[in-house]
């Protein structure tokens, strides 16, 4: 049986945790041949005697070119592109060099604790050049733990054209000891540059099966069998998702509330009306998951600026504070937007999955239904619309996507996808 460890977490992705499993054994023969090259005296961890390892990779040596500075994780959301990053950071500060999971290594990383490994979690619309130029000026150090320093950068495609450059540079001329871990949809100009994408390895994740899924759920998380199928085939393979779906009644409500759309949608009004109420959904979904942080940081800034003092300089602190404070604000207006994005985009994403059902009824193909829950209203409503009309409305949820992605504002382009949803 296969010992526990950090790539466990990787749902459906044999081929790519295989592809992470050589890149950390590769990278800790690295260390041992540097650190024998420097005193023949010096051995590295022995390795742990009841860690197993992988049968696919188990006979084969570890070999240099499994092993490189820079990576790019690679698939759709919910694929486990940031996990996938955070296990082989994990793997990369081991002590006995696999990812085993149990050591202190393996414990700190995981934690978000470790000194050597910083993790680049974007609250905004994007990451901006200065804060990309520090982290790379820290990453350039000397590992505190004698390994590797390691900076993971989630979603760098909101990696600004200047903090791209930045990032560049440091990724063309690597400090010996330090791992670039990049994670973005996919390896499209729009995503990530050309040039970034040119020097690192890429690790393309699929969308996990809806039964691996599942498994997680029951095997892992104590959710009933029946629930962890039902929520793994309405989060369309989105590990994180079908989570929430099995744990939080809220996120059930709002799910029903968008699948509630098509048939709300009898004429001009009624559309105006279902745009509105998936707008206001959203924002009010992005507000309760923000209100909570922003409320800790804005009290950690004022306390920090000396607020409430009575002292000579307390007015002068006072005055001196607004400017700090104005771009606390801003930085927070900046990931409430983000919040509300995301939140609008997953309820598009679940009016997709209906229309997708709506056309595999009509087209009898054979595959599972994404909401199992309201399969008698797609076949109802297959046998009102044609294939065509189905699919221009399944289009018209794509292209509200990609109009919110390109900034045009949410109100307008939901109203026009509502539109075209109606009109077919």
């Amino acid at each position: 049986m296969l010992h526990a460890d950090v790539f466990t977490e990787l749902v459906g992705q044999d081929e790519a945790v295989q592809t992470l499993r050589r890149a950390a054994a590769a990278a800790a023969a690295l260390l041992a041949a540097d650190a024998a090259a420097r005193d023949p005296r010096v051995t590295v961890a022995d390795p742990d005697p009841d860690f197993e390892l992988d049968p696919a990779t188990e006979d084969a040596p570890p070999s240099a070119a499994a092993m490189t500075h820079a990576w790019i994780f690679t698939g759709p959301p919910g694929s486990g592109r940031s996990v996938a990053a955070r296990a082989l950071a994990a793997a990369l500060q081991c002590v006995h060099g696999r990812g085993c999971g149990q050591c202190a290594g393996c414990h700190t990383t995981s934690a978000g604790t470790n000194a050597d490994v910083r993790f680049v979690v974007p609250d905004g619309l994007s990451i901006g050049v200065g804060e990309m130029r520090a982290l790379v000026l820290r990453a350039a150090s000397t590992p505190s733990g004698g390994r590797w320093q390691v900076l993971v950068i989630e979603d760098a495609d909101r990696l600004t054209e200047a903090a791209g450059n930045a990032l560049l540079k440091a990724i063309e001329e690597p400090p010996p000891r330090t791992v670039f871990l990049l994670c973005t949809p996919s390896t499209h100009p729009d995503d990530i540059s050309v040039t970034i994408r040119s020097r690192c390895r890429v690790v393309a994740l699929r969308q996990p099966p809806a039964e691996a899924v599942a498994s997680v759920l029951s095997g892992r998380d104590g959710v009933p069998a029946e629930m962890a199928a039902w929520a793994a085939a309405a989060a369309q393979g989105h590990v994180g998702r079908a989570r929430r779906l099995a744990a939080d009644p809220q996120a059930r409500e709002r799910r029903d509330a968008v699948l509630a759309v098509p048939r709300r949608l009898t004429g001009v009004g009624a559309c105006f009306d279902a745009a509105s109420a998936l707008i206001e959904a959203a924002e009010a979904e992005a507000a309760a998951a923000v209100a909570e942080t922003d409320a800790t940081e804005r009290a950690a800034l004022q306390t920090a600026l000396g607020a409430g003092g009575t002292g000579r300089g307390a007015a002068g602190a006072a005055r001196g504070s607004a400017g700090q404070l104005k771009e606390l604000e801003r930085r927070q207006k900046s990931r409430a937007t983000r919040a509300q994005r995301d939140a609008l985009d997953r309820a598009l994403v679940d009016l997709a999955g209906f229309y997708r059902d709506v056309l595999v009824v009509t087209l009898r193909a054979p595959v599972a239904p994404v909401h199992t829950d309201i399969a008698p209203l797609a076949e109802a409503a297959a046998g009102k619309w044609t294939a065509e009309a189905t699919l221009r409305r399944l289009e018209a949820i794509l292209a509200c996507r990609e109009a919110i992605t390109t900034n045009v504002k949410p109100k307008i382009a939901v109203e026009a996808m509502m539109l075209s949803l109606w009109r077919g």
